[in-house]
């Protein structure tokens, strides 16, 4: 599932490449799963002649800033990417277009084309994403409701540290609580606990001082490390849990030490018991989660979109997903959804811009 590193990827070409230029020409795809709220011939008038004034990004939202509202918003689910014409952009795995793939993609949502010729396309292969038209961005669900973000807005270490002070649920959990710290999923919870050392069931509020200061220093040079590099997961350090977190049990290892595997906050998470100890305290807790018998926590903010897809997965083959695979991984046991067609025959009819009152949940 793309997280704030490959959503602010996206904002970034985005920004570098399209700014500044007039939209002559969109169309939108006929899919009422991901075009929330709007008609598609509604949202494609509202661009149609707008000049793009900014890309912008909170959490795992981003949206672009017109010459006047309302503005689209892009929400990423589990394999929402931007692609633009000719210049490499996604390097999330699971978003994947083939740079042979026709132009634009079959499985294209929206697709721009602006008056230097230049296109750009935000396009959704599992169909988790939601793309709406907005009068205030900032002002309504699930922006509004989203806590600092990660990379732009980050706590203040000592801010950080009574916040958690005050938190008595799990620090998994919590770190998936987009209200919380908006723009952290589930493999950017499982690697800055474990490079800061912390069990992921471990009660917030038992946190020392000194590891929660640990925590928000993590936290900071792992998003850094992970926008650097263009979340390329290929160019994260070697030493990284992030390799080796997909692996089976009893097959994953990082620097020579097992990684095992629970359900902390809804989510399949990694973490390497020999260096994330539990206190007495958070010992309870872990003993619901483990080998993956816990029931998903309320706290995970980020788990519908991969509930509904093991739903669609499984029904009528009578099994269960496997535990040991990676949550991030549920998108692969779903089969790719014919494309909606994204050329329409006849003019669809006018439908109200409808304000998202929803959790944010991606």
């Amino acid at each position: 599932m793309p997280e704030l590193p490959e959503v602010e990827v996206g904002r970034r070409a985005l920004e570098e490449h399209c700014v500044g230029k007039r939209i002559v020409k969109c169309t939108v795809a006929e899919d009422s799963k991901v075009i929330d709220g709007v008609s598609p011939s509604d949202l494609e008038a509202a661009l149609r002649g707008k000049t793009i004034v900014a890309a912008l990004r909170k959490g795992k939202n981003l949206w672009l800033r017109l010459d006047s509202p309302p503005f689209p918003t892009f929400q990423f689910g589990m394999a929402g990417a931007i692609y633009i014409k000719g210049i490499e952009t996604s390097k999330y795995r699971r978003s994947s277009i083939s740079p042979s793939e026709e132009w634009p993609s079959k499985y294209s949502k929206v697709h721009v084309e602006l008056d230097d010729g230049l296109e750009f396309s935000f396009t959704d292969k599992r169909r988790f994403a939601k793309v709406r038209l907005v009068q205030d961005p900032e002002s309504v669900p699930p922006i509004s409701e989203l806590g600092p973000d990660a990379l732009t807005e980050p706590m203040e270490v000592n801010n950080f540290i009574n916040a958690l002070s005050k938190k008595k649920t799990a620090i998994k959990s919590l770190l998936l609580d987009q209200s919380f710290i908006s723009g952290i999923g589930n493999w950017i919870a499982d690697e800055v606990l474990y490079q800061a050392r912390i069990h992921p069931m471990e009660i917030a509020s038992n946190l020392s001082k000194e590891s929660s200061s640990v925590l928000h220093k993590c936290i900071k040079e792992v998003i850094k490390k992970a926008v650097e590099v263009g979340a390329d997961s290929s160019q994260f350090p070697e030493d990284w849990i992030f390799h080796s977190r997909e692996k089976k049990p009893g097959k994953a290892f990082v620097d020579g030490k097992n990684i095992d595997f629970i359900t902390a906050g809804g989510r399949t998470t990694a973490y390497v018991p020999e260096l994330q100890t539990l206190t007495v305290a958070g010992s309870s807790k872990a003993a619901q989660s483990k080998s993956h018998k816990g029931k998903a926590s309320k706290d995970d903010s980020n788990s519908e979109d991969e509930k509904e897809a093991k739903k669609k997965s499984n029904k009528g083959k009578g099994f269960k997903t496997k535990p040991n695979k990676s949550d991030d991984d549920v998108s692969d046991d779903v089969a790719l959804e014919e494309p909606v067609a994204k050329k329409r025959q006849g003019k669809s009819k006018s439908q109200p811009t409808a304000q998202v009152k929803k959790k944010a949940r991606e």
